[in-house]
Formats: C-alpha cells, structure tokens, sequence
C-alpha cells in the first residue's frame, strides 16, 4: 500500500474514532440530564429527612431517615407508594426480628446470621417483594451491629416513617419531575427503533437481502428493552401526574403516551413476528410483490410520525391515515398473488396496524372495522375474501 493510501486509511480510523467519541459523550451527556431531576430529587430528600429527624425532633443519629427517603425516591419508577410502604414494613419487621433476637441470644457472626435468616422468612411470609425482604434483611443487619448506638426500636421505625415521609413530599410537591419530558426521553428511542426497523425490513424485502433482515430481526428484538422502559415510564408519568399538583395540567398530553404504549408493546410482537416471516419468504424463494416492502415501509412511517405528533401534543391524525395507507397496500398483495408467508406478512401487517390504531386512541371495535375497510374487505363474506386469494 502507498504512503498516501496509509495516510488515508489512518485519516479515516481517527475520524471514525473521533465521530465514536461525541457519540459517546452525547450519549453520556444525555444519561446524565436524564438522571439529573432524579439526583436533585435525592439530595434534596436526604438533607431535609436528616434535619427534621436530627435538628427538629432531636434524634441523635436517624441514619434510617435519609436512607428512608433516597429508597423511597430512587425505587422503581411507578411504584414509589407501595415502595415507601414496603420500605416502613420492611424496618419494622428488620428491627423487630433483630431486637428479639439478639435480646434472647446476645451478639455475634452466627447470631447476625440467624437474624437476616429469620427477617427474610418474616418478610417473604407476609407476602413481601423483593424490596420488602431486602429491606428487612439490611435492617436486621443494621439493628444486630449498632444496637448500643441506634435507641430503642420504635424510634428507628420512626426514621424510616420520617424519612419516607419526606421522600414522598419531595417527589409530589418540593420538586416533582415533568412527566411529559420523562415519558418522551422514554419513548423517542423506542419508537425512533421501531420505525428504523421496519423501513431497514422493507429495504431488505425490495433488494432481497436476507441478511439485511435478519439484522433488522436483532435490532427489533433488542429493542424489546426500550418498550419495557417507555411502559415503565408511562407508569410512573401517570403516577407522579396523579399525586403532583404542579403536573394536573400534563394529564391530557400524558394520556396519549400511557394509553398508547401497551398498544405499541403488541405492535413490536407483531412486527417481530412480521420479520421472521419475510426471512422464510426470502429463504423459501417466494415472490414478493412490491406492494408488500411499500406497505412495511409505510408502517414505519407511521411510527415515526406518532413520535413526533405525540411530541407536539397534537391528535395524530396523519399516523392512523399512514397506518391504512399500509393495510391498502398490503391487501394489493392478493390481487397480484402471494405465497403462504406472503400471506402471513399481510395478516402481520394489518394487525400491526390495529395496535397502532389502538395506540392513537381508537375504539377497539373500531379499530378492525377500519382496517378491513382499508383493506377493501369491508362489508364481504369470508367466502368472497377467500375467493380474492389467488
């Protein structure tokens, strides 16, 4: 290879590294402003938990406070009252279990570890998640090691009400999170995947490339991560609207996105199973019309075009005339004639655009009825639509 050959092949790895490193900066940049109200929220919880315990009710050391109420903020999202319940529970039966415990038998390694051993019964027989038990086994721990230092038992459950407390007020009213700007970072993502993935399928249908779709498979399926976090924002969006005053005015907006994201969730599935379809299509050597990668393609447009109507707040009227553009162009299909797995893809297609129907808002009886309409089956026996198959 020449000396100006390296120099370019040189010149293009650093550019690649340079472009991998803003990338990864952005990336890093944007977890962190994603985090940030949760930190504020955090720091703000534990001082106030420890000068009310400390400085107003005049605990000498209510290091269960602060713990209180940065569990209660940091649980996961869309759970944080039953979170602070299970939190006060789980002190309760940590402490109890603890103090019985080393009462009866003194201090030691085997009596600490007699002590989680029994909390962690406790907890589980009572019926308690995976926080409770937790809970109850770190504050058995806690009350076996610093029993001279930490008081009596009520007054230990009393900084874990404390600090619970204060974690909920924190969240509702101090400094309660946008709800709309959490659900968005959520589903941006999952929904910008979604679409890629679908226009990356109807691509590799249209040349074909198998391998093409078979990577387009891997990305939806890992985009399966994204949707569990765009449900589990959706949840906690509506949870904080619902006990946050500051955030009642968000309700309308919200509702679009809490509505519609079980919907998309069964829109992925199908779209999953749509994708390993066109792979057998094009590995058994079927003929693909061209109506079929036209109407995948346009489901991914619809997608996108749901991000950023929901973005804007607005009725997303141009997503639902995409999405039966896509059945319109689907059922093309059995005019011109399909396979089995052709036929497949068209079933996939319509009722992917059923859930996307549903996601924006649309009745459940309704949805069909317009699909079928799109379609141009409306109003026909299932004899005729049979018939229409070649």
């Amino acid at each position: 290879m020449s000396e100006a050959g390296s120099q370019r092949g040189l010149a293009a790895v650093l550019a690649e590294l340079r472009g991998r490193s803003r990338s990864g900066i952005r990336a890093g940049w944007s977890r962190v402003r994603g985090g940030a109200g949760l930190a504020m929220q955090a720091g703000a919880g534990a001082g106030i938990a420890w000068y009310i315990a400390h400085d107003l009710i005049g605990r000498p050391s209510p290091f269960f406070a602060p713990i209180a109420a940065v569990i209660t903020l940091a649980s996961s999202v869309g759970q944080r009252a039953r979170r602070t319940i299970e939190l006060v529970v789980g002190v309760a039966i940590g402490i109890g279990v603890g103090d019985a415990i080393i009462l009866l038998i003194g201090t030691g390694p085997w009596q600490i570890g007699l002590v989680v051993l029994l909390a962690i019964l406790v907890a589980a027989a009572v019926g308690g998640g995976t926080p409770l038990v937790v809970q109850s086994a770190s504050s058995a721990v806690l009350v076996a090691t610093l029993t001279s230092a930490t008081g009596l038992p009520y007054s230990r459950f009393f900084d874990a009400l404390v600090g619970g407390a204060v974690g909920l007020a924190v969240m509702t009213l101090l400094l309660p999170l946008n709800p709309l700007t959490v659900v968005r970072r959520a589903a941006d993502p999952a929904l910008e995947a979604m679409a890629e993935g679908l226009h990356a399928v109807a691509e590799g249908m249209t040349k074909p490339d198998i391998e093409a779709v078979q990577e387009a498979l891997a990305r939806l399926r890992a985009t399966e991560g994204n949707f569990a976090a765009f449900a589990q924002a959706a949840a906690a969006a509506s949870e904080n609207v619902a006990f946050a005053p500051a955030r009642w005015r968000s309700r309308g907006t919200l509702s679009q996105y809490v509505e519609g994201a079980p919907h998309l969730t069964y829109a992925l599935r199908n779209v999953r199973v749509l994708t390993r379809r066109v792979i057998t299509a094009i590995g058994d050597d079927e003929s693909i019309p061209s109506c079929l990668p036209a109407s995948v393609a346009l489901l991914g447009d619809a997608v996108d075009l749901l991000r950023h109507e929901w973005a804007r707040g607005i009725e997303p009227e141009a997503t639902r005339e995409r999405a039966l553009r896509a059945a319109a162009e689907s059922g093309k299909a059995y005019d011109v004639g399909v396979g089995f797995s052709g036929g497949v893809v068209v079933a996939q297609v319509r009722t992917t655009v059923t859930d996307l129907l549903r996601a924006t808002g649309i009745e459940y009886a309704e949805a069909p009825r317009l699909v079928r309409r799109a379609v141009g089956w409306h109003g026909r026996g299932r004899a005729a639509r049979r018939g229409a198959r070649p």
